[in-house]
């Protein structure tokens, strides 16, 4: 080992800063969360991109597929083939609204969304449950700053 490597204190104590513990506790939750989600999301066929697009058309039926775009984080092109698979699958519809088509809930779709959409929002209860309501509502708040200040 080299004289630069060898007296390197993040080598020697491990990293220490707060905001680098921090970001890989995050990391390490959303990880976690996220293979519990993943498994829920299997037991009705879903992924976690299918299940976004339930609920947010389930939320707002009629939404464009640039708005839903933009709700998901996404580009257009990304949810095409999303959106083609649901469709195909007979979950969403495509109604012509002016010059844009709004996304629509089928009835399947909508019987799903009544299904899993709760159970999801119960899923994710348990797990932030070892936090107080009180102590959610502050990580929510510092999570939102945390956000606006990436922006």
């Amino acid at each position: 080992m080299d004289a630069d490597h060898k007296h390197s204190p993040h080598l020697e104590r491990g990293v220490r800063q707060a905001s680098v513990l921090a970001w890989m506790r995050l990391a390490r939750v959303f990880q976690k969360i996220s293979t519990i989600s993943a498994k829920q999301f299997r037991a009705f066929d879903l992924s976690q991109a299918q299940f976004d697009v339930l609920a947010q058309i389930g939320a707002a039926e009629g939404l464009t597929q640039q708005e839903l775009a933009c709700k998901l984080l996404v580009t257009k092109g990304n949810i095409s083939q999303l959106l083609a698979r649901m469709e195909q699958r007979g979950l969403i519809e495509r109604v012509q609204d002016g010059r844009c088509n709004g996304l629509h809930l089928t009835a399947a779709g909508r019987e799903l969304a009544r299904t899993v959409v709760p159970q999801h929002e119960a899923l994710i209860s348990g797990l932030l449950a070892p936090l107080n309501e009180a102590e959610q509502r502050e990580l929510l708040r510092l999570l939102r700053k945390l956000e606006r200040g990436l922006a």
